[in-house]
């Protein structure tokens, strides 16, 4: 069996910070749509009873598998390695 083709496109790792200062990390192709699908409480279920959840960190990618990999590494660190990668986000948006 074959190696599937890679799906291109534009994709996005985004952290929420919720309103109980948790975050939530996930992965899309629209963040726009994503983010407020989320505050109109139709998002995952670990953000309804936490809105509302702002947009502090979003990194995009061209591969699918790509952003899926991302998602995985932001997921697996630990609170204080996510505050400073939003922090450097941050000063970058600000910049």
């Amino acid at each position: 069996m074959g190696k599937s083709p890679e799906r291109v496109g534009q994709y996005w790792v985004y952290i929420l910070k919720c309103n109980d200062g948790t975050f939530y990390t996930g992965y899309t192709s629209n963040i726009e749509n994503r983010v407020a699908l989320h505050n109109s409480g139709k998002g995952a279920k670990y953000v309804r009873n936490k809105l509302p959840a702002v947009l502090v960190y979003a990194k995009e990618y061209r591969y699918y598998k790509s952003a899926l990999n991302g998602e995985i590494a932001v997921k697996r660190l630990p609170r204080n390695k996510k505050e400073k990668l939003v922090a450097r986000y941050a000063k970058k948006v600000v910049a």
